[in-house]
């Protein structure tokens, strides 16, 4: 047994590392930075954690929600690690300048990238210094930081303010473009990369013809299956109405969960999902992220995503325990023009950018995200040219997505060859796309048991209980 195993045994319990682990953990103690592409359950976590606690340097740690950053923190506490703390937005000004002010006595340090605009926040982290520069989920780099997120593209200035610290990017998965811009952005050259095959995932794609159908076939599906589960939705409204119609519906214990949520409302229904309270989660995107639970059995899309990036991201949360899953995608033709309007919602016209440099009235989000591109961008011709090519990139990505939801083929095979895999797939029996769908979800053990019905005791008189309590007094 090696040092790092040895290491690993008598601080974690483990006898031997995941696969990709040690490797990811080799390049960090060698002074190397680099991406990690891990699949998700994998055991990303463990690297940062492991290398502050190995080498006793203080990890800082840009992760993408808030809501992730509490989970992360708690879970870290639980395990142990007393000297952990997140800083966000959230945090009234006298807790945060409590944290700030005795910001050396911690050792991992969660905040997002929005609050490192905070110059306070960034000297005092330059005073304590960096050992570990993690960026968690660092894909948001690529799909978030064009769109809505302009402060992901500064975390390479962010790295070099910081004096070049050894730095680790995470994420679970990134086409080879994600990879360059991921790499670009924070100056690394070093890639791990393991596969994005989830072969214990099940994949299926159910086509319907309206939103009728599609609601009963969902209504089908999360009545048989075991949970938990997940139900993805591109709408806000739409997963707190069907939360609320399965409720009705079923027997099933259902929330919902969104941005259009406070966060204390977010905070509670992640927990009860977590501690098993909670039978199936309607979410959006903004569900999931990092989320260490490690038996969810399905994951059910009722909108297609904006990509198969996001798509694998989503279905990735099925199964982390390695057991068998699901990842089941309800298809109408047509659905894609939802995510269409998404996109066009989301990037600035050309009126509005034109508007941006008159000082013109303008939705908060579209000036923040202007505002964090002109620092490069810095006419309005630049900014028009950059949007519109963003507009194309996400388009095209929605076609494969398109692709998926129609292929008759293998549909691992289209995920592999979209990640640019060259590995093809022996596609087994029960891989994708099955003729008998409830059929192979029984056979794969995904069925609900089915509930014994309580044997009801004939209600039994006054005398028959008085006769029992003093039997031993006859």
């Amino acid at each position: 047994m090696g040092k790092l195993e040895e290491f690993l045994q008598a601080n974690y319990g483990f006898e031997q590392f995941r696969p990709g682990q040690k490797e990811v953990l080799t390049e960090l103690l060698d002074h190397k930075s680099l991406l990690a592409i891990l699949p998700t359950g994998n055991g990303k976590s463990l690297c940062y954690q492991f290398y502050g606690h190995y080498t006793n340097q203080r990890v800082l740690i840009v992760s993408p929600l808030l809501a992730l950053m509490q989970d992360q923190v708690n879970q870290m506490r639980y395990q142990g690690y007393g000297r952990v703390v997140a800083l966000t937005s959230e945090q009234d000004y006298f807790t945060r300048r409590l944290v700030l002010e005795n910001l050396a006595s911690y050792q991992y340090i969660f905040l997002a990238p929005e609050i490192l605009q905070n110059q306070a926040i960034l000297t005092r982290l330059k005073q304590v210094g960096i050992g570990l520069l993690v960026v968690d989920e660092a894909h948001c780099i690529s799909v978030w930081g064009p769109d809505f997120r302009p402060d992901y593209l500064k975390l390479g200035q962010l790295r070099q303010a910081l004096q070049q610290p050894v730095t680790l990017a995470l994420t679970a998965t990134a086409t080879p473009k994600v990879a360059n811009d991921i790499k670009q952005q924070l100056g690394l050259t070093n890639v791990y990369r393991r596969s994005v095959n989830r072969p214990n995932i099940y994949l299926d794609v159910i086509k319907v013809a309206d939103q009728k159908e599609k609601d009963q076939r969902l209504l089908q599906l999360v009545t048989f299956l075991a949970g938990p589960g997940l139900v993805y939705f591109s709408s806000k409204k739409l997963a707190s109405k069907l939360a609320r119609w399965l409720t009705d519906n079923s027997d099933l214990k259902v929330a919902a969960y969104h941005a259009g949520l406070s966060m204390a409302e977010r905070y509670s229904v992640l927990q009860q999902f977590l501690q098993g309270q909670l039978d199936v989660v309607c979410a959006t995107s903004a569900f999931g992220m990092g989320i260490n639970k490690g038996d969810i059995r399905y994951v059910i899309h009722y909108h297609l995503t904006g990509d198969l990036n996001n798509y694998v991201q989503e279905i990735g949360r099925a199964g982390r325990d390695g057991l068998q899953s699901a990842a089941l995608l309800l298809y109408q033709p047509g659905d894609e023009y939802l995510q269409k309007k998404l996109i066009d919602s989301s990037l600035p016209t050309t009126i509005e950018i034109e508007a941006y440099f008159k000082g013109g009235h303008l939705p908060k989000e579209k000036i923040r995200l202007l505002a964090g591109i002109s620092q490069e961008k810095s006419r309005s011709e630049e900014l028009t040219a950059f949007f519109e090519h963003r507009k194309a990139e996400r388009l095209a990505a929605l076609d494969k997505m398109v692709v998926y939801a129609n292929s008759s083929g293998c549909l691992r095979q289209v995920i592999l060859d979209y990640f640019d895999e060259k590995a093809l797939v022996h596609k087994s029996a029960h891989c994708c796309h099955a003729n008998a769908l409830f059929e192979t979800l029984t056979q794969l053990g995904l069925k609900k048991a089915e509930k014994r019905p309580v044997k009801q005791q004939a209600r039994q008189g006054y005398e028959h209980y008085l006769q029992k309590l003093f039997a031993n007094y006859q």
